[in-house]
């Protein structure tokens, strides 16, 4: 295989990643369309591309996707005719082991010629290669990844809930109609019947698969953290107790994958830290246990990380760590309490919707005096000490206060005090 085929490919846009694959397989591989499955990437977790609307490069589903995947081994091959895009077509199925669920990718096939397992050698190689890339972005995220990640996503989740609304209103409505005992044929309306039914049930079942690509259940994707610590605690010899989220802590509740993601690289880079702090204190104290629990509340993800460890760091010593740079995207935050020579709780908290619009900073609208005339008021100076404080009279001091009201749209002093320290201007 051409290594340099994967370096262009994994250092592609999200929207070129499958036209370059698609050139480069396309010696080994002719294909019509491609589509790659890939439940690790929560932003991009289906993509097509190849033939123009009518072919099955145009109307491939998930649906079609996760079936093909059922008939596939992890990290092999399959090959036959699938159904894609409503058409039975040639198909070549790589499914990799790189990550659960395994990322599938899917050829529409030129012709039914069935190719040799050395043929398949170097798109399985590729597939790994992208497959561990794809899998390294996801638990190690960058702020970009994060930031795109958690807007995509929220945009998903409203076109899926739109879609589901509309198509289920029609069907709905067309279920009435042909229930309407007053048409003729019964027969006709019978089978009619049964097939809108069937098609709502495969809507509601295809609005469940998308949900689940860019979603993971808080038990699962514990017990996927705690699974890639013992990694990192075993050869240390730390011991690693689990507060597992039950069903009160909401392990059943399913969480977007971008707040699992950014929540167990913080908790890796916190526990990385930690050990690094190892024997810094003035008893040479060290690491040997930590307790790292999740819980969800309402609106967020608390998780909480606990060592036994000298207690000297700081928040300033996870800087390093980019634990600012992984959850300001997602509007998280971290608070660290250290107790020397009793140990380190970090706990981390990261909201579960998408942050709303930013607020409009009401200041804006004031001019540099006026900013000056409310910094003094909101520090609960009178009239005749802003006047005396920045040389101006008591009149005039009057008029920028009245101009303030009503640009802030307050009523009192106390209303614009409150404001000015809430944006910084006192």
């Amino acid at each position: 295989m051409d290594l340099m085929a994967a370096v262009n490919v994994m250092r592609a846009p999200l929207v070129e990643t499958l036209p370059r694959l698609s050139a480069a397989l396309a010696g080994t591989i002719p294909h019509r369309a491609l589509a790659r499955l890939f439940p690790s990437c929560a932003h991009a977790p289906f993509q097509v591309y190849g033939e123009s609307a009518g072919g099955p490069g145009s109307a491939i589903t998930t649906a079609e996707m996760a079936a093909l995947g059922a008939l596939v081994p992890a990290g092999g091959s399959w090959q036959g005719r699938g159904r894609l895009g409503g058409t039975d077509v040639p198909v070549l199925a790589l499914a990799s082991n790189i990550a659960e669920p395994a990322p599938l990718l899917v050829f529409v096939r030129s012709d039914d010629i069935c190719l040799s397992a050395e043929q398949l050698v170097p798109a399985q190689a590729l597939w790994d290669l992208l497959s561990a890339h794809g899998e390294g972005l996801r638990t190690e995220p960058t702020s970009g990844e994060l930031a795109v990640s958690r807007a995509a996503a929220a945009a998903r989740a409203a076109a899926i809930s739109e879609l589901v609304d509309a198509h289920g209103a029609a069907l709905t409505g067309l279920l009435g109609v042909l229930r309407d005992r007053a048409l003729d044929d019964a027969d006709a309306r019978a089978r009619t019947v049964d097939l809108a039914i069937t098609a709502l049930g495969e809507l509601r079942s295809q609005a469940e698969l998308d949900q689940a690509l860019v979603e993971e259940r808080a038990g699962d994707a514990f017990q996927r953290l705690a699974d890639s610590l013992r990694r990192i605690l075993r050869a240390r010899k730390v011991r690693l107790d689990l507060g597992k989220p039950g069903a009160e802590e909401g392990a059943d509740r399913l969480l977007p994958a971008d707040v699992v993601n950014a929540a167990s690289a913080a908790i890796r880079a916190t526990v990385h830290a930690l050990l690094e702090d190892q024997g810094h204190g003035p008893d040479g104290r060290r690491v040997s246990r930590f307790h790292v629990s999740w819980k969800v509340g309402a609106s967020d993800l608390r998780a909480t990380v606990r060592d036994d460890g000298p207690g000297t760091l700081s928040r300033r010593s996870f800087d390093t760590r980019r634990l600012v740079e992984l959850l300001t995207p997602l509007g998280g935050r971290f608070e660290v309490d250290a107790v020397p020579q009793w140990g380190t709780t970090v706990t981390v908290e990261i909201p579960l919707t998408p942050l709303g619009t930013p607020r409009h900073d009401p200041l804006t609208g004031l001019g540099a005096r006026e900013l000056e005339v409310l910094g003094q008021l909101a520090r609960g100076r009178r009239n005749r000490d802003i006047s005396q404080q920045l040389h101006i009279s008591e009149s005039t001091v009057k008029f920028h206060i009245t101009k303030i009201f009503d640009k802030l749209g307050v009523s009192s002093r106390g209303e614009a005090a409150a404001l000015a320290h809430e944006w910084g201007a006192a």
